[in-house]
């Protein structure tokens, strides 16, 4: 679900004012982008939300999933439509370098310290080879929300866990490095500094409209969504107990 609130919104470019987080990806050329891989899964799953609460825009409906995700998973509370579909191309590939990682989030107007804070959401799954190439959890406990994916990064080569190219030059980085540091030591820094980066991310595009309480409305559907996510958490939950650990062998 995290996944899926990412790369919606992910597609932002501040130059052109296109992509970000307008429910697009549910768009089967969007979702065949080599990027988005497996995200069939949770928009299916985000779909019986949706048949339940139609007047809910499928650009809200993913962004909440993803605020629930967090939530669910002990993570920091986050302050909580469109046909046309940017080109292939705006997402980060896992492959690529420090240098990769900035074209792609400065496009979209966010700093060093949002691409940092964003990529601790990674202590949340797992890396599938069908998906994205590479195998494996980040973190020795993928479904929980915590400072643990800075730790392991510093720790260097982990038995078991994985670090992709992207994950490794947040620490060779010196940048980067300096809030690696900083989350792993601060908890409570990196959660609230999360907050404000995932926030940011999900309303690339829009101009946020005056905080106020949540309807009815608003809260029965949060209800349906962490009911649909905590039993996939569960089902993943029983996949990563029954699935031999990979180790990553170009580390």
């Amino acid at each position: 679900m995290l996944r899926l609130a990412w790369h919606d919104a992910g597609t932002y470019d501040a130059k052109t004012k296109s992509g970000g987080p307008n429910g697009s990806i549910r768009n089967e050329v969007e979702l065949k982008h080599a990027a988005n891989n497996g995200l069939k899964i949770a928009i299916d799953l985000c779909e019986e939300i949706k048949a339940k609460h139609p007047t809910i825009s499928y650009a809200d409906l993913y962004q909440l999933a993803g605020v629930v995700a967090v939530e669910v998973t002990a993570g920091p509370v986050i302050d909580f439509d469109s046909v046309v579909s940017p080109e292939e191309g705006r997402l980060p590939e896992a492959s690529k370098d420090a240098a990769h990682l900035r074209s792609i989030f400065y496009r979209m107007g966010l700093s060093d310290q949002d691409i940092v804070a964003l990529s601790g959401g990674r202590t949340l799954g797992r890396g599938h080879r069908e998906r994205s190439g590479f195998e494996g959890p980040w973190t020795t406990d993928p479904l929980k929300f915590d400072n643990s994916y800075f730790v392991e990064l510093l720790k260097g080569h982990s038995e078991g866990l994985l670090k992709m190219p992207t994950d490794l030059t947040l620490v060779h980085d010196p940048q980067f490095r300096k809030y690696v540091i900083c989350y792993a030591k601060d908890e409570e820094a990196f959660f609230k500094d999360y907050a404000v980066s995932h926030k940011r991310l999900s309303e690339l595009g829009f101009t946020p409209p005056s905080s106020g309480p949540r309807t009815a409305s608003q809260k029965m559907m949060k209800v349906f969504l962490i009911a649909a996510i905590v039993v996939t958490l569960s089902y993943l939950f029983q996949i990563n107990r029954t699935e031999p650990q990979f180790t990553p062998s170009t580390l």
